[in-house]
């Protein structure tokens, strides 16, 4: 399994609406992704910035590639997202995924990804 792992910053003004572009019409995308195998949407405050760190996992590079096009790691940021972005990576870094736990309690928390796997 592969991670592509990706940061963007927002103002503190807006984050809120950053995070909202993502569980709306971003994460939905993502989804759908043939061999999409979940994501993790991070965020941190700081005084004049909100980061966000977004996580996804690819059972493939062959995944990965259907996402984000041959240069795979050419960050992939949507024209409404780069509007509230006031920076971000020009490039996703990828890992391969040695080892993962999730309890159960961890699987709840994540809600919509869990039930939709089932």
């Amino acid at each position: 399994m592969i991670a592509r792992i990706w940061h963007g910053f927002t103002t503190p003004e807006d984050a809120n609406k950053y995070e909202k572009m993502l569980r709306e019409n971003i994460l939905p995308v993502i989804e759908r992704v043939a061999e999409c195998k979940g994501a993790q949407v991070l965020r941190r405050n700081h005084k004049t910035e909100s980061e966000f760190t977004i996580i996804t996992y690819f059972e493939n590079l062959k995944a990965v590639i259907a996402f984000a096009g041959e240069d795979y790691t050419k960050a992939v940021v949507e024209p409404g997202a780069r509007k509230l972005l006031t920076r971000c990576n020009i490039r996703a870094a990828h890992y391969e995924v040695i080892d993962m736990i999730a309890s159960g309690d961890l699987m709840k928390f994540a809600g919509r990804k869990a039930e939709s796997n089932k």
